[in-house]
């Protein structure tokens, strides 16, 4: 589990809901927290799954971590996998890249 900036992002990004299947589907749910790309994003709730993208906590004020999708695509392309036509490794579907990309 991702140690987010302050108890408030912590709630938003782990909003459980027992009536809808998913954050974007739930009107409560706010924010989309990305692990594989350790983004933030501000939830649209217009029937689809966007999410715009923010820099800084909405509650804390605290810089949110940089976004690491240019990292992720490079490293996945270094690997020689296409991620729209390969299938993409486990280690890449959250944040366990980051680390392995280190040893």
């Amino acid at each position: 589990m991702t140690n987010h900036c302050c108890e408030a992002m912590t709630s938003r990004v782990y909003v459980c809901c027992d009536q809808h299947a998913g954050p974007f589907d739930c009107p409560d749910a706010l924010v989309d927290f990305s692990a594989k790309f350790q983004e933030y994003g501000l939830i649209i709730h217009d029937g689809g799954t966007s999410s715009i993208t923010i820099d800084f906590c909405p509650w804390c004020g605290r810089r949110l971590p940089e976004s690491q999708r240019d990292r992720w695509f490079d490293e996945l392309e270094r690997r020689g996998i296409d991620p729209w036509e390969d299938e993409v490794p486990a280690e890449f579907q959250d944040h366990r890249w980051l680390t392995s990309c280190h040893e």
